[in-house]
């Protein structure tokens, strides 16, 4: 599993939080204080050939975060062989979070792609921002379909 790098939103600290510091954690090993909201998306398409096309229009989202309201932060993932990506974002509450999901751009992405594969998510709650954390319960929940489903020896369920 290939992921980006953490993109800052602007919720990421608060005043008196402790300034982050750069490292293999993706950029990030300070903590934010407060309870946050995780969503874990996973998004497995029918076709090789729509993956190129999911990632760009990803990335082009992506840009738009340093910008939103209630935004911690979030990092893209990407497993090309199993035509599976995915985010992992970081909210100061569900209502930053619905905001986004109502973003035109994301309808529009999601509008496009609904019927060319399977999506799958979760959301998680936590006290505290810990970026190591978050990210290994994520691919924890990620790589759990993999070994259940090849366990059932069954497809990906759509849902």
């Amino acid at each position: 599993m290939l992921r980006s790098r953490w993109c800052r939103g602007p919720a990421e600290y608060s005043p008196g939080d402790r300034a982050p510091t750069d490292g293999a954690d993706g950029g990030i090993r300070g903590r934010r204080s407060g309870p946050l909201i995780v969503s874990v998306t996973d998004f497995t398409s029918d076709a090789y050939r729509d993956v190129p096309g999911i990632i760009r229009r990803g990335f082009a989202l992506r840009r738009h975060w340093p910008d939103l309201d209630g935004a911690v932060g979030m990092w893209l993932w990407v497993t090309p062989s199993a035509r599976r990506c995915g985010s992992v974002s970081v909210w100061t509450g569900r209502r930053a979070m619905a905001k986004f999901i109502r973003l035109p751009e994301h309808v529009a992405i999601m509008n496009e792609y609904r019927g060319r594969g399977t999506t799958r998510s979760v959301i998680q709650e936590y006290t505290s921002f810990d970026a190591a954390r978050i990210w290994r319960d994520a691919e924890a929940w990620l790589t759990s379909d993999d070994r259940h489903r090849a366990a059932r020896g069954t497809p990906r369920q759509r849902g």
